[in-house]
């Protein structure tokens, strides 16, 4: 379930850096015009990998609950840790997609 939470935690990143406003907070520059549609699409389908994994891992009725919770709980340290933090989360997040997909193929 771990891979799951990375997997979601790093599409919430993406959707959230498909922001404008967060974009050039965190970055500290402009986003090509391109680069917001891409960290959407991106976004999106990690967060959709990590439904499938889940589902996958532990059936529809417990993965569905167990996906909603770790996703919850990723988007809360995200929420508190942003204003405090933006740096360290950044470089969670760019871990958690390294991490994520290989703990997801091992046993």
């Amino acid at each position: 379930m771990i891979s799951v939470a990375l997997i979601g935690f790093a599409g919430f990143v993406a959707l959230c850096l498909a922001m404008d406003k967060h974009f050039s907070d965190l970055l500290g520059r402009k986003p090509r015009p391109g680069q917001l549609r891409g960290l959407r699409i991106g976004g999106w389908s990690l967060l959709l990998v990590s439904l499938v994994l889940a589902v996958h891992l532990r059936g529809w009725a417990h993965g569905l609950v167990e996906w909603i919770a770790v996703l919850m709980a990723g988007v809360t340290l995200w929420v508190f840790g942003l204003p405090y933090q933006p740096r360290l989360l950044l470089g969670l997040a760019v871990l958690s997609v390294l991490l994520g997909p290989l703990l997801a193929v091992l046993p």
